[in-house]
């Protein structure tokens, strides 16, 4: 069995969880709500300005009645006798034009606006003078109304006998409104859900209404209702976090749409003080009076009235509570200051005797960091040099070695020139020797020769100098080389630059280029740098080294 019940809080702890983090998310938009309540009012005065500039502007008494109509529907839930105001001058402008069906209408707005205000005598004697044959599509309208005063009527009334009086016209009332709606009619639903919750057939009703709460829009009044009916549904299953959810629901929806004359967020808050969450309680309960005396809805503040001392009282004593800790934290604190800087004291006598070692020793340490620092910046000078001479060495090397072997071999085929010459003079080829002379096919396949050479020993030199540069420009279209080609000519003066060579007179002695040319083939290069452009030459000298800016 101990077994069993463990496995059971186990696995129930995680859906205890996941369902507490959601009712406080719901509590911190709430609380949002709350605090921008202004924004909203300024939504709905805004709203109700425009439709009053309509009105000033507007001549016939029928669009008077129509935009009348209007502003009776946003002041009905946010201020009753602006409401009232407006539903009195409907109903002049419907009885001048002698206009039955908006004549009953301005009466039922009467009457609905009458209950909120707790006026049910002038209430009922308005109701009881619309003919309901006269009524055809109001019909369901009045029965509403009708259910709403009755039932209000009912929740104050003096004596259980007028309760129970009341109680069976309620409910008269409704079963015709029922009767009487379409068959999809949102109202419908609602009245259908109030009858089952007082009936106690909680189940039923949470079928009914969690089915229909999604197909209501956000900015629909009847969502708020709709809430508020689930909340009382959990409240008769003893399902409180439920309740306090839905109660949450509700709260947003009316504080959202600026709605005055509401219940839920006063119930929320009475749920919350029995919870202990006090602060929160109070909050709610003050913006419910505020929002409720701002209505004038009488009945509302009268309800708030009752509960707001016994929240008040216990917010009053949890400050006193909060007051007396933050004395005792204070009077802690300052004995604990007290110590602390008693001992603050003698660590700083002791940190004192300690500073003029540490002195000594940190001067001792800036010192040797110094040497350290410029025996470093030497080090890499050195190291600089010795591979810039051993590189230097290479050089020579290897294009000492090539030159010697380019100048024989060019003795050698001078020699073979000169003897191929010497045979078309002495045998009197004089038309093939002018010709020879003249060619330029000997020079042409040396320069080939020798440019070919010079490739291959820089090359060797710097294998990946190709690479390299390539990674220094931005694209690599200099660097795309022909069938055959070892350098093209933007890598051989940059190869040059490398070896040292960046005049660009030298440069274009050595190409066979005019020194425009040269200098117009460096710029291009600099201009493609992947880098700053005055950089570029720097970093090409460093192909091939360890150096890397």
């Amino acid at each position: 069995m101990s077994r069993f019940l463990t496995l059971f809080i186990v696995l129930l702890f995680p859906v205890l969880l996941i369902g507490q983090n959601n009712f406080d998310s719901l509590l911190g938009e709430l609380d949002k709500t709350v605090d921008n309540y202004q924004q909203y009012s300024d939504k709905k005065e805004e709203k109700i300005n425009k439709l009053k500039e309509l009105l000033e502007y507007t001549s016939t008494n029928l669009q008077k009645y129509e935009i009348g109509q209007k502003l009776f529907e946003e002041y009905k839930l946010y201020q009753s006798d602006s409401a009232l105001a407006y539903a009195r001058k409907n109903f002049q402008i419907a009885s001048t034009l002698k206009d039955i069906p908006k004549i009953n209408s301005a009466n039922l707005n009467l009457a609905s606006i009458m209950g909120t205000l707790g006026m049910y005598k002038e209430a009922t004697d308005v109701l009881h003078k619309i003919d309901l044959k006269s009524l055809a599509n109001l019909k369901s309208d009045f029965y509403r109304v009708s259910t709403t005063i009755y039932g209000s009527m009912s929740d104050y009334a003096a004596s259980p006998q007028e309760k129970k009086k009341y109680d069976v016209l309620t409910q008269r009332y409704r079963d015709s409104t029922m009767l009487s709606y379409p068959s999809q009619s949102s109202l419908k639903f609602i009245d259908q859900a109030s009858k089952l919750i007082e009936q106690q057939k909680f189940d039923q009703t949470l079928t009914l209404l969690l089915k229909h709460f999604p197909e209501i829009a956000k900015d629909n009044p009847e969502q708020a209702v709709v809430a508020y009916l689930i909340s009382q549904s959990y409240h008769g299953k003893k399902e409180t976090e439920q309740e306090k959810k839905w109660l949450a629901i509700s709260a947003i929806s009316d504080l959202q749409l600026a709605k005055k004359e509401y219940i839920s967020l006063r119930s929320l808050a009475f749920l919350l003080y029995e919870e202990g969450d006090i602060d929160r309680s109070y909050k709610y309960m003050k913006r419910s009076l505020e929002d409720a005396v701002f209505c004038n809805a009488r009945l509302r503040t009268y309800e708030i009235s009752k509960m707001m001392p016994i929240i008040n009282e216990a917010y009053q004593k949890q400050n006193e509570t909060n007051r007396f800790q933050l004395i005792l934290f204070l009077i802690s604190a300052s004995i604990l200051s007290l110590f602390l800087m008693t001992a603050l004291f003698l660590l700083f006598k002791q940190m004192k005797r300690l500073s003029t070692a540490k002195q000594e020793i940190s001067l001792a340490n800036n010192q040797l960091s110094e040497l350290n620092k410029e025996l470093s910046v030497f080090n890499e000078k050195l190291n600089e040099t010795n591979n810039a001479l051993s590189e230097t060495n290479l050089v020579k090397e290897i294009y000492i070695g090539r030159y010697m072997d380019q100048c024989s071999d060019y003795i050698g085929k001078l020699e073979g020139y000169r003897r191929k010459l010497n045979l078309m003079a002495t045998t009197g080829k004089m038309n093939d020797l002018v010709s020879a002379v003249k060619s330029k096919d000997f020079i042409e396949n040396e320069l080939a020769t020798f440019y070919t050479n010079f490739d291959q020993t820089f090359l060797q030199l710097f294998p990946n100098f190709i690479k390299e540069f390539s990674a220094l420009l931005i694209d690599d279209e200099a660097t795309q080389l022909k069938d055959g080609e070892l350098l093209n000519t933007e890598l051989r003066i940059f190869a040059l630059i490398r070896l040292g060579i960046k005049d660009s007179a030298k440069i274009a002695v050595f190409l066979r280029y005019s020194v425009s040319t040269i200098y117009n083939y460096r710029s291009q290069l600099k201009n493609k740098a992947a880098g700053p452009r005055e950089e570029f030459e720097t970093k090409v000298m460093q192909i091939g080294t360890n150096i890397k800016s």
